[in-house]
């Protein structure tokens, strides 16, 4: 019965040693490098290279590669951490014989005996329980570590982890927050207060118990005497020191601009990596929401890895919209928006989402869809006309009254005309020769052209008469408006105007660019009479308002039924520039109408 009870246990002992795997195979599949991926802020910088948002949430950090860490931050870490660090293995066996020692004493976890890779491996991998299996597990991975990195990514880790209170991790952030300036430009005294901090954040806090952070400040210094990292001249200076804290607040200006951004990065990184594609192929709602979560959840891992998004912000033209609008449209329940772009660069400079905008609310320039009134009309009707007949822009047109399948428009306020000049109809906004024009060319030829500016909310019940007229289902944007009439400035050709320039990360490497082609919409032939039309309707027609003195200004007026929306869209050389005013809930307008606030934003947005 020993015999058989022996062979049976030799045979699962055996069994179970086939199973046993060494501590260093154990450590390595337990350590894994992929696991020090630190969030990192990420900026928008506008066009002149000067930063106008800080992207973070809970974490505010800069890392900062090995080569950038200042060497007095290396220097009075170790001093003060870490003496043994460029020697021991992961691990000081006389900083653990001392804390058990203290540790005995105490008849408790009063001193950890930790090296920097422990601290860093704590951080990363375990938890923050007191006790003595934990800090077995730690030294053993902080051994496995040191085999796996160099000392010098150690350190970088470890700089670029640590806490420092108030939501910032990592000492450039740290130099950043608490005296506006990069770490490299820190004094010595600035750098010993600063990790100070890290220890016991709580207890070393300076803008809660500042006195506790001088006292430890001190003693760093002298342990950095003590290691020779200072000179008696250069530690005398350092404690002589007066620290004054800078605070720096987060940056986060133009709310309008960046909230825009943060959805054109989304429809970037959409296209650039096939989400587009495959939303256009979902076959269900349910797969369809699927790829937008996936590509959201995508777009957050790009803003923490921490990247720089170079836009075409002209912060004194942002800042002109808000004056203009607030000067011009003082009403407090009336909405007004304006979108300028730099035609030539096809950038979006400018765009505001509505008075007293907050950031992440609706954003009208960009997500509100209006009727268009008759600032439709160069693109769906005069311009396909144009290029459809090769009329001349003095063929007359007749203006009298029209009815087609029930569908019986009027000139503004019931007027009756005969025969008009093309030119004479866009410049005093006849509706009856439109709709003429817009039925003579077929409505389908018309959208034909119209299809091309990319306009997102078109379906195929706006394929009628009455959107000659802005009669359209859903509406348009002021952004897809003002972009579509920047073809009038490019000789017909068509290029959707971008607020980002490039996404760049840390290393200077280019994640992310727009790199579209134009597309042609109709010929100079046909552009040159447009642009003639639209100087006419500012000199002449019903944009006189907006005019000023200028080598070319052009553009056309907008006014839907019962005035619920008043548009303007225009050019001059540099700039096309649009502009809406309306009440979120529509409502009549028409005693702002004679006032022409619509026409007076914009002459002074594009004068100015």
């Amino acid at each position: 019965m020993f015999f058989t009870m022996f062979t049976f246990s030799f045979s699962g002992v055996t069994n179970e040693l086939r199973h046993v795997q060494k501590v260093d195979e154990i450590l390595e599949n337990s350590i894994s490098i992929d696991d020090f991926s630190f969030y990192s802020n990420s900026y928008m910088y506008d066009a002149y290279g000067e930063i106008f948002s800080d992207i973070y949430s809970a974490e505010n950090r800069i890392y900062l590669p090995y080569n950038l860490i200042p060497a007095t931050f290396i220097q009075a870490i170790i001093a003060t951490e870490d003496r043994q660090f460029f020697s021991h293995k992961g691990f000081d066996m006389n900083g653990i014989t001392r804390a058990l020692f203290v540790n005995a004493e105490k008849n408790g976890i009063e001193q950890g005996g930790s090296t920097i890779t422990q601290q860093l491996v704590k951080n990363i991998y375990l938890s923050n329980e007191r006790t003595y299996n934990r800090k077995l597990t730690e030294i053993l991975y902080a051994y496995q570590l040191e085999k796996t990195i160099s000392k010098e990514k150690i350190l970088e880790y470890y700089l670029n982890a640590i806490y420092f209170h108030n939501g910032v991790y990592g000492v450039e952030a740290a130099s950043q927050f608490y005296f506006s300036k990069p770490a490299k430009l820190l004094s010595v005294a600035q750098v010993a207060f600063l990790c100070a901090i890290p220890n016991n954040p709580t207890l070393y806090n300076p803008f809660t118990n500042l006195e506790n952070t001088q006292t430890r400040k001190e003693w760093i210094l002298t342990k950095m005497l003590e290691m020779n990292d200072l000179t008696d001249a250069e530690f005398q200076e350092a404690l002589a020191e007066k620290i004054e804290l800078k605070p720096a607040r987060k940056k986060d200006i133009f709310p309008d601009y960046v909230t825009y951004i943060h959805y054109e990065l989304e429809q970037l990184i959409g296209e650039k990596e096939g989400f587009h594609q495959k939303i256009v192929d979902a076959t269900s709602m349910e797969e369809r929401k699927t790829i937008l979560q996936k590509r959201q959840q995508r777009v957050e891992e790009i803003l923490a890895s921490g990247v720089s998004i170079y836009t075409s912000l002209q912060p004194e033209k942002q800042s002109l919209i808000y004056e203009t609008i607030e000067k011009h449209l003082p009403e407090e329940h009336i909405q007004g928006v304006a979108v300028i772009i730099d035609h030539k660069m096809q950038q979006l400079v400018a765009i505001s989402g509505g008075k007293n905008y907050e950031k992440f609310n609706f954003q009208r320039g960009f997500q509100a869809f209006r009727q268009p009134g008759s600032s439709i009309k160069p693109l769906l009707v005069f311009a396909p006309y144009l290029a459809e007949t090769n009329a001349s822009i003095s063929k007359t047109i007749s203006a009298a009254s029209f009815c087609k399948n029930g569908y019986c428009p009027q000139n503004y306020g019931g007027a009756i005309y005969g025969n008009v000049q093309i030119e004479t109809a866009l410049k005093h906004s006849f509706n009856t020769p439109a709709v003429r024009m817009l039925d003579e060319i077929s409505v389908e030829k018309g959208f034909s052209y119209f299809d091309k500016f990319g306009f997102s909310k078109i379906v195929q019940e706006d394929f009628r008469l009455p959107a000659a007229l802005g009669g359209l289902t859903h509406g348009v944007s002021p952004l897809e408006m003002t972009n579509a009439y920047t073809t009038f400035a490019n000789n017909g050709r068509f290029l959707k105007a971008k607020g980002i320039q490039k996404v760049v990360d840390n290393n200077g490497k280019i994640l992310f660019q727009w790199d579209d082609e134009p597309k042609i919409i109709w010929n100079d032939e046909v552009n040159s009479k447009m642009r003639t039309l639209l100087n006419k309707v500012i000199t002449e027609g019903t944009g006189r308002k907006a005019n000023y003195s200028r080598n070319y200004i052009g553009g056309k007026t907008g006014t839907t039924n019962d005035f619920h929306d008043l548009w303007f869209i225009g050019l001059n050389e540099n700039y096309t520039t649009g502009v809406w005013i309306g009440e979120d809930q529509p409502s009549s307008l028409a005693k702002l109408n004679s006032r022409a606030p619509h026409l007076l934003i914009w002459r002074d947005l594009m004068r100015d």
